[in-house]
């Protein structure tokens, strides 16, 4: 996988990020609601009331990213990331698919604290922010068994630049 040094290159890549962070948002808050009724893998107890508002702040997180995604869309859209969109795209489609399933709560929180780092970085503008939030969520997907076939990640990623 190529890791993207860009922002999306159009409105409609935006709208398609955007997109996936709210599909992402939606099954955070599906997966919140199931941890609150029911205790967790291996009769773990539910969420508690501090795990569960860290991940309503995450939801919250990752909806006001896709918004800001849709609203910047026109701003943002000249600069590309050309191939690496769809990556980036299939990558964030896997993180929300994810997070409806994983039954640990610290994998939970993870991966929507990476979600919500890429999103802003996004967001932001600042491409030479995105390839670390990316490789975070590509290995945790990695971790999870939920990545892309041996040899499909492509280069390594550049250093971020702070």
């Amino acid at each position: 996988m190529t890791i993207p040094t860009a922002a999306p290159a159009s409105g409609a890549d935006l709208e398609a990020l955007a997109d996936q962070l709210s599909a992402a948002a939606n099954a955070l808050h599906a997966r919140l609601l199931r941890g609150l009724r029911q205790p967790q893998a291996g009769g773990a107890p539910p969420l508690s009331q501090p795990q569960a508002q860290a991940l309503f702040e995450d939801e919250v997180a990752l909806r006001q990213r896709a918004n800001g995604l849709y609203l910047d869309s026109a701003r943002l859209a000249a600069v590309g990331l050309g191939g690496a969109q769809q990556q980036l795209l299939a990558l964030t489609a896997r993180a929300g698919e994810q997070i409806a399933h994983l039954e640990h709560v610290r994998d939970l929180v993870e991966l929507a604290a990476e979600l919500v780092e890429l999103a802003g970085a996004v967001v932001g503008g600042k491409p030479e922010h995105i390839p670390a939030p990316l490789e975070k969520i590509r290995r945790h997907l990695a971790a999870l068994g939920q990545a892309a076939p041996a040899g499909a990640a492509g280069p390594a990623a550049p250093p971020a630049r702070t």
